[in-house]
């Protein structure tokens, strides 16, 4: 008895050798990801992450044109790539989305809800109804609409990753409605999650602080974002915590700048 218990206390104190790591990264493999917001930002440094380790790949965005490219620069990663156009605004453009996935996948092991929009900051006092709707049906029904599309080809193992932001937690002014999105987002991811705990279908919320994204463009042009994280980084979170067993999960995860909050 004291023979085996000290040589499993010697294999769980030995150094992690490279085979250890190859057969994690083999924990993708065959598997397939949806991605939404998958032609820019975080969504796509995402999907080059997953490429990366040899994860399927179902791309989504509005933006043909950009999709197509996103399509085109990972299809030589020896996977197996589609891309569709889907507004997750849109409930049938959505179902459609899923019914072209269905031709091709019977499974989807991973979805990652990363569309989202912002607006220029403005107070509410000037903030039309058009915008309003728009940021929150992007950002909050949007990852609704696309998760409950996806749940029916999703089983035990699998894992969803909402990509939120530190305005899930945080308010500034002049951001009512993005504040807003973020705030109804993580509040939907928690109740998801206790949802599908007993389906052992994992519910990852992502929040991120400032981020090098196209997002700023219409958030903050002048925004300093030298001083941001790149997107890269955060891809490479969301992989390490979807490389976790499937007994245990990461829950919440923020990430900041070392710098901090702009």
């Amino acid at each position: 008895m004291q023979k085996s218990r000290s040589k499993k206390l010697a294999e769980a104190s030995r150094p992690v050798r490279s085979s250890d790591l190859q057969s994690r990264s083999e924990a993708f493999r065959g598997k397939v990801a949806l991605i939404t917001g998958a032609t820019q930002g975080i969504g796509l440094a995402t999907a080059r992450a997953l490429a990366e380790e040899g994860c399927n790949l179902i791309l989504c965005g509005r933006d043909r044109s950009r999709l197509a490219a996103a399509e085109t620069g990972l299809a030589n990663k020896g996977i197996r790539v589609i891309a569709v156009s889907c507004d997750v605004r849109d409930e049938k453009s959505v179902s459609a989305m899923l019914a072209a996935v269905r031709k091709v996948f019977s499974q989807v092991d991973i979805l990652i809800n990363s569309a989202g929009i912002a607006h220029p900051f403005r107070s509410v006092r000037e903030q039309d109804v058009q915008e309003w709707n728009d940021v929150l049906a992007t950002n909050l029904t949007g990852t609704f609409l696309v998760t409950r599309a996806a749940l029916p080809l999703m089983k035990r193992g699998g894992s969803i990753v909402n990509l939120l932001s530190m305005s899930s937690k945080r308010a500034f002014p002049n951001l009512a409605a993005y504040t807003a999105s973020k705030f109804g987002a993580l509040g939907f991811t928690k109740g998801l999650r206790e949802e599908l705990r007993q389906e052992g279908i994992r519910v990852i919320a992502i929040l991120p602080g400032s981020t090098d994204t196209p997002i700023w463009e219409t958030l903050w042009p002048e925004a300093p974002r030298h001083k941001m994280m790149r997107v890269e980084s955060v891809a490479q979170a969301i992989v390490a915590a979807l490389k976790l067993p499937p007994e245990s999960t990461v829950e919440e995860l923020n990430l900041m700048p070392t710098g901090g909050p702009l």
